[in-house]
């Protein structure tokens, strides 16, 4: 296979970026679209010119740092992958494919397909805790909790933090990636001490961090590749009113 790549190429954050097309050969239709790119990188080493600066780590749809926009889809036109997940055979021989980077208020430019998500940090560092002492491991079934409830945590834990939600929506929201850290731990008792100022904590950290608001178009949810619900962003708002109210006492 075949294909004409216009990769996004920008040396800095204050540096000025554009489109430069690439001749992608020899192209097996059952690598990942990082083998495809890896591959591309080593021929440019070998011509002497500047390799493609991109991210990516565990290549098992886990890390969540592949930040790319392609074809203007967060990780492609595959639903339920991260683009490590993402192979060759779902473009056409021939075809011509654009690669940018996340475009994000709140995800800066390192440089070419490199963003800064260390906002995604933050708002986790502002409450995504529970204050439990260490020790031994606890047995199992020490704590009850209903299976409904603990398979709902287990889903908006499924979130690995990539930023896609954020890259897709228009007004650049976090919502459905604070949504699932904030119902991850509001939905089990381990959660309970912290409810009210985890929610107020991590709200407050998204808005300081310049991300936009929701307005419920479900772009989100779309591209996520653990398929997170949007259930989990009426989850939160409800945790929200519930923390102001008792704040509010």
């Amino acid at each position: 296979m075949e294909f004409t790549l216009h990769v996004w190429r920008q040396k800095g954050p204050n540096e000025p970026g554009r489109l430069i097309a690439y001749r992608a050969t020899d192209i097996s239709p059952n690598m990942s679209f990082f083998e495809m790119l890896d591959k591309l990188n080593r021929e440019l080493e070998e011509s002497g010119e500047e390799p493609i600066a991109m991210a990516y780590d565990c290549l098992e749809g886990i890390c969540g740092t592949c930040s790319l926009m392609i074809n203007g889809i967060a990780h492609g036109p595959d639903r339920g992958v991260t683009t490590c997940q993402l192979h060759m055979r779902s473009f056409r021989d021939g075809e011509h494919i654009t690669i940018e980077p996340f475009r994000a208020r709140a995800f800066p430019i390192i440089r070419d397909l490199v963003v800064d998500r260390s906002a995604f940090d933050r708002i986790i560092q502002s409450g995504g805790f529970v204050s439990v002492n260490t020790g031994g491991v606890p047995d199992g079934n020490a704590i009850p909790v209903p299976k409904e409830r603990s398979d709902r945590a287990m889903d908006a834990a499924e979130c690995i933090g990539c930023g896609a939600c954020v890259a897709s929506c228009k007004n650049g929201s976090a919502m459905l990636f604070t949504a699932a850290k904030v119902s991850h731990l509001a939905e089990l008792p381990q959660g309970e001490p912290e409810r009210e100022r985890r929610v107020l904590n991590m709200v407050e950290a998204m808005d300081e961090e310049g991300f936009g608001a929701c307005t419920n178009q479900y772009e989100c949810e779309a591209v996520c590749p653990k398929e997170i619900s949007v259930r989990y962003i009426a989850k939160i708002n409800r945790e929200f009113l519930r923390a102001s109210a008792c704040r509010g006492k």
